[in-house]
């Protein structure tokens, strides 16, 4: 029997099972990681990036992620900024890697902070609901509705109805 090539195989033996049991951990966190991974976070990390998302009512947003929010992100093209509520988006493409969680400020800033953001600047915004297109300007923002003036009426749109608001 040799010696040396007794404990090299024995070396050789650990190693692979080493290896092994490395490769089922990182498996495991890769595993853990994804199953906690939001929509949002996904979004978040192409910030800077060009995406595409579909929207609820089938139609399609596409630009650079300009600013993103736990609920909420900016697409950006050219002039064109388009606010989208991140649970009216019903696919959404490419889109690679997690952010890191969001911070104090991005964790607070929900989508009313925004409107009202729109709705202090006066410019005329195009609002995409479900139930089609109005363009006009956020006169007001209450807690989980905006007020949009039109050329016709001032409506009251809920958010959960509220797709995207584009401004130029």
């Amino acid at each position: 029997m040799n010696w040396d090539d007794l404990f090299a195989d024995l070396q050789a033996q650990f190693v692979a099972q080493q290896r092994a049991e490395q490769g089922e951990l990182v498996a495991d966190l890769v595993e853990a990681e994804a199953a906690t991974t939001t929509f949002g976070a996904r979004v978040r990390a192409a910030k800077g990036r060009s995406v595409t998302a579909r929207l609820l009512d089938g139609t399609d947003r596409r630009g650079l992620v300009t600013d993103a929010a736990p609920t909420w992100f900016v697409l950006g093209d050219g002039e064109r900024r388009s606010l989208i509520r991140m649970d009216a988006v019903v696919a959404a493409w490419p889109l690679a890697g997690v952010a890191p969680a969001p911070g104090r400020v991005e964790q607070g800033l929900r989508l009313g902070h925004v409107l009202r953001a729109l709705a202090a600047d006066g410019a005329e915004v195009l609002a995409h609901t479900l139930g089609g297109m109005h363009r006009g300007r956020i006169v007001r923002v209450g807690a989980d509705h905006l007020d949009l003036a039109t050329a016709a009426a001032v409506l009251v749109v809920p958010w959960s109805a509220l797709l995207s608001v584009d401004s130029q």
